[in-house]
């Protein structure tokens, strides 16, 4: 089976000596079966994830949207009781997500994220049970934004990722970091057919978002995704060129590649987006 694959889906934990660590029992599943598919279900129930997205206790509901995003937080786990009903805030809900593996944590850093693909669908999964609809009607788009992009339309997507961040209005637009955020969980279907890279170093500088088509999706193209707040699209653009941030990304991909600028505009409130095929 592929090896990338199945890292994908099934590792990410992480402790000081060990830097690569798999959920064992699905990795059996899918070698037996010859399909990576989410198997934790079948190992433990997701009530107990539910029951807490449900609370929504001091703020989990905008820290579980920014770790769906593939964003990290700093957590303080000192205060835990080792209990599953005794909680003062959200740093004691995510520390016992991380026993339960809903979650990885880098001591080093002292943050929390979502480790894997399997993991990511359990939240997934669980914010529907939580009846977090908006979030929900809004990873259902995703797929639609996508399809958009691969079509060039500027407009469409630019539309998409307002409609997004209206539906997930707990995410406060105040900087460039809460775009990345959005523009993250708006192409959250895109993981199926791409390797995501968040501030990946290329060219002159450092991109902000790089898709690149996974084995089996070679024949979609690679994408690189630059934000501008308050400033214009075409100036995003302007950047991937400038910086040669596709030099290193497209030999590959040459013909095949999107270079996407979106822009916030604060005064008018909406976004702009400019797409062009190199």
């Amino acid at each position: 089976m592929d090896y990338n694959e199945i890292s994908r889906w099934y590792n990410g934990y992480s402790f000081l000596n060990a830097k690569y660590i798999y959920n064992p029992r699905s990795v059996i599943e899918a070698l037996f079966s010859q399909n990576c598919s989410n198997y934790w279900a079948q190992t433990e129930t997701y009530e107990a994830l539910s029951i807490y997205l449900k609370t929504n206790h001091d703020g989990l509901k905008d820290i579980v949207v920014r770790l769906l995003a593939d964003e990290r937080k700093k957590i303080d786990i000192r205060s835990f009781t080792n209990d599953m009903v005794t909680f003062e805030t959200y740093d004691d809900i995510l520390t016992l997500l991380i026993h339960l593996g809903y979650l990885g944590y880098t001591s080093e850093t002292k943050e929390v994220f979502i480790p894997n693909k399997e993991i990511s669908d359990e939240f997934v999964t669980a914010i529907k049970n939580a009846n977090w609809d908006e979030i929900s009607v809004a990873l259902k788009k995703s797929d639609d934004l996508l399809k958009a992009t691969w079509r060039g339309d500027s407009d469409t997507v630019a539309k998409s990722i307002e409609q997004m961040h209206s539906e997930t209005s707990i995410i406060k637009y105040n900087d460039e970091n809460a775009l990345s955020c959005v523009v993250s969980l708006a192409y959250y279907s895109a993981r199926q057919y791409y390797t995501i890279v968040r501030e990946m170093p290329a060219g002159k500088g450092f991109a902000d978002l790089v898709f690149l088509p996974r084995k089996k999706h070679l024949d979609k193209p690679a994408m690189i995704i630059e934000l501008k707040w308050d400033k214009s699209a075409d100036e995003a653009i302007q950047q991937i060129t400038n910086r040669q941030y596709y030099s290193d990304i497209i030999k590959d991909y040459r013909g095949n590649t999107l270079l996407i600028g979106i822009n916030y505009d604060k005064g008018v409130k909406n976004n702009e987006c400019v797409i062009k095929m190199v």
